[in-house]
């Protein structure tokens, strides 16, 4: 892989970098797209990580379908689709991993114990063997791509990081791997996440800033049937609760509906429809 984009690079091409675990969907697929706007040549990472799962997480049963991922890197014309073994990309247990600091102790990190450990700890070393220009990540998870961005720049990786706005469906619900898990009733129940959402946005451009009462009018919606709350909080982009909502602040929120736990968050200024919202494949 290394030598791959070595060579690409004395060609004089930008290398962009979309890390994924696979089972792809319209929103790996949109950072594709915007990797291929800002690079010459696109590498899409799948490798499922096994540090960033807990003991009783679903590492065993994350979704996956090699051949699909195959076929639709193929259609989005991917220069090169790197999907690693295990062994490969751990060929002993790591002794030496990234420590996120501060930023991983709350929100999903107090949820996932080590969980960013992992993230950071896998994203490290696919930058040092892809080496690319620009890596591209998703906004749906808010709080993995400002640690991404952190690491990036506390260890002078030398290379930009690009967020992408979250991709939605139609109806408002987060594209996420996860979401194979929901059945019907579970998929509609999963709307409260994004309602939520647009409650809050919508009482802050109503004037509203006091973020203790922002967070009560978004808990309220999310308290419906079918989902378990798990926090809606008022952050900054160091993931530190803000004293005032202005147009920087970000709306976090997690929920577990059924066995399916889900997050989502918007950025007020930007608003939901900021978001990109495509038709479910």
């Amino acid at each position: 892989m290394r030598e791959w984009s070595r060579a690409e690079r004395k060609r004089g091409h930008r290398i962009g970098l979309v890390p994924t675990m696979g089972f792809l969907h319209e929103a790996h697929l949109r950072l594709v797209d915007r990797a291929r706007e800002r690079a010459d040549r696109v590498v899409l990472s799948s490798f499922v990580n096994p540090l960033q799962f807990g003991p009783r997480e679903d590492f065993d049963h994350y979704p996956r379908d090699p051949a699909r991922d195959r076929r639709l890197a193929t259609e989005r014309a991917v220069d090169c689709l790197f999907a690693p073994s295990t062994e490969a990309l751990y060929a002993v247990d790591p002794v030496v991993r990234i420590a996120p600091g501060p930023m991983s102790d709350v929100l999903e990190g107090a949820a996932r114990p080590g969980h960013f450990q992992g993230v950071l700890t896998v994203v490290a070393k696919l930058f040092h063997v892809v080496e690319p220009d620009i890596a591209v990540f998703g906004r749906k998870d808010f709080q993995q791509a400002m640690l991404v961005r952190r690491m990036v720049a506390d260890l002078d990786f030398g290379l930009e990081v690009e967020i992408v706005p979250t991709v939605r469906e139609l109806d408002g619900l987060a594209i996420s791997s996860r979401n194979s898990y929901l059945g019907p009733d579970e998929r509609r129940a999963a709307l409260a996440l994004s309602r939520a959402l647009r409650a809050v946005e919508q009482a802050w451009r109503g004037g509203q800033a006091e973020p203790k009462e922002l967070e009560r009018r978004g808990l309220e919606v999310l308290h419906a049937p079918g989902v378990a709350p798990e926090y809606l909080k008022l952050v900054g982009e160091d993931l530190r609760p803000v004293a005032r909502a202005d147009a920087r602040t970000v709306v976090v929120v997690a929920a577990a509906v059924g066995g399916t736990r889900l997050i989502d968050n918007v950025v007020l200024g930007e608003g939901m429809a900021n978001d990109i919202a495509v038709r479910a494949s």
